[in-house]
């Protein structure tokens, strides 16, 4: 990894544990996810198993902590049911916390050996949706 390992938010984690103990029931909700507000606030969600493709608990993460006011996250972790453990995040969910968090620290692995990681070491080489962007307004200002 290219950026040194942090300490871990065990509160954050057991946070997540809780709710994925307690919320997490049937096959629609499956995983919790936790997040720390720089404000020092953790907020949770679970995700939204559907078969189209419903929103993972990290996603749904980023909405419940805007509604919340929690703008800026600091650190995250998401936890899997039946006592699964830490499950780190998809493709899908990687690149939408560095699009909108490019600081975050998210918590992987297992037992004694979790650790918080960069999101950028988690996707390194990554497309950086922001830079598209503004491919697209220089674009659309030459086209003027």
């Amino acid at each position: 990894m290219t950026t040194q390992t942090r300490h871990v938010d065990h509160e954050l984690v057991q946070a997540a544990a809780h709710v994925a103990r307690s919320r997490c029931r049937g096959d629609n909700h499956t995983v919790a996810a936790a997040a720390r507000a720089r404000d020092g606030r953790i907020v949770t969600a679970v995700n939204a198993y559907h078969f189209t493709g419903g929103p993972c608990a990290e996603l749904v993460l980023l909405g419940t902590a805007a509604a919340q006011g929690a703008y800026e996250l600091d650190t995250v972790v998401a936890v899997g049911d039946r006592e699964r453990g830490v499950v780190p995040p998809c493709g899908r969910c990687r690149q939408v916390l560095l699009d909108y968090f490019p600081a975050l620290k998210v918590i992987v692995g297992t037992g004694d050996r979790l650790r918080a990681v960069s999101i950028t070491d988690l996707l390194p080489e990554s497309y950086i949706w922001a830079d598209h962007q503004l491919d697209t307004e220089q674009t659309r200002r030459e086209l003027q």
